[in-house]
């Protein structure tokens, strides 16, 4: 993960809205935003969710109604969610809160590709094999 640059996006604000489940977070360059709890979780930073190389990724089901249930901070440069499911190994850092936030149409489009290439549904379960077995649960 990069550590912070002075291209790096800061925070001016962020708030965990429970009741609409989206991360609000604003930038100083102006730029604010609403992540969906769901798309936090289906596009976790983890090696949980990545895998540790191309092809390695885990198509994540079964995610819309998962909730943040805490958040704590990294340093100065990300936060680590623990989300409803149990998935607390994702790091998060302020650069990719931008692009999870800026890129939400075309991350929502390519997971509705991965799911349909897959012939699974968004709120199927997840399975037992849904993927390799890392260590880092």
């Amino acid at each position: 993960m990069a550590g912070l640059t002075a291209s790096t996006p800061q925070p001016t604000a962020l708030t965990v809205h429970q009741q609409s489940r989206v991360l609000e977070i604003g930038f100083a360059d102006g730029s604010q935003f609403r992540i969906p709890f769901e798309l936090m979780r289906v596009y976790s930073p983890s090696a949980e969710v990545k895998g540790h190389g191309p092809g390695q990724e885990v198509l994540q089901t079964g995610k819309r109604d998962v909730t943040v249930v805490a958040l704590e901070p990294i340093g100065n440069y990300a936060v680590q969610p623990t989300f409803s499911d149990g998935h607390n190994t994702g790091i998060y850092s302020w650069d990719y809160l931008h692009f999870l936030g800026s890129q939400q149409p075309q991350l929502w489009k390519q997971y509705e590709e991965r799911l349909a290439a897959a012939g699974r549904d968004r709120d199927a379960p997840m399975s037992a094999s849904a993927g390799p077995a890392c260590g880092s649960h």
